[in-house]
């Protein structure tokens, strides 16, 4: 049985970490096989920051590749070295820093610090399947002209983050298959007051 820390945490403001949450469920009968972090993107964007393209030119030594240098709100431009058709001065475009985890169709890789055809490149310039915003590798996302410069992706795509539980209920734990089961357990051993409400079903008058 799967159950969403988030959800735990909802009915039971002041719940401790994850981690002495599994420890506490175990002891009451409700073993928690595994427990891993959830994404509702890959990798949760991290790293991933809207930037502006302040400059854009051609490569001397590649026809498909520009020059750009981009604005992240760091303290100096960055020079980021892009093969996307579509790339111009002006746009608002998300970038992957350096260090920057990529969990693309194509396969994983990090952004490194590296030279392109010998032209400084600190990041990349992303289209939406590189990182996980749908299937299209057209070109790089072109973001809304007014999105502020040094947004972090997530908070721009709302990106949810949670911790699952995997429980191996027993068949005489019925009464904790479900989060609100599993809660009230956790209520009793902490002393904490559940923060539930019920929904009255409304019924048709006659």
């Amino acid at each position: 049985m799967k159950i969403s820390y988030n959800w735990l945490k909802e009915m039971l403001p002041g719940l401790p970490a994850p981690e002495e949450v599994s420890v506490m469920l175990t002891d009451c009968g409700l073993e928690v096989e595994s427990y891993e972090p959830y994404e509702s993107i890959k990798g949760g964007l991290k790293g991933v920051i809207v930037g502006e393209v302040v400059s854009c030119g051609k490569h001397p030594d590649a026809d498909r590749l520009s020059i750009t240098t981009v604005n992240v709100g760091f303290p100096e431009l960055l020079n980021i070295v892009c093969g996307a058709p579509n790339v111009a001065q002006g746009q608002k475009v998300l970038v992957a820093t350096i260090g920057t985890m990529i969990y693309s169709e194509k396969g994983d890789f990090e952004i490194k610090k590296s030279k392109i055809r010998g032209q400084l490149s600190e990041g990349m310039i992303c289209a939406e399947d590189e990182l996980g915003l749908g299937h299209s590798h057209d070109g790089i996302m072109v973001l809304p002209a007014e999105t502020k410069v040094g947004t972090p992706a997530a908070q721009l795509f709302n990106v949810y983050n949670d911790i699952v539980f995997e429980i191996g209920l027993t068949p005489n734990r019925a009464d904790a298959a479900s989060h609100y089961g599993v809660a009230r357990d956790l209520a009793a051993l902490l002393s904490l007051k559940l923060k539930v409400n019920f929904i009255r079903p409304a019924i048709a008058s006659v």
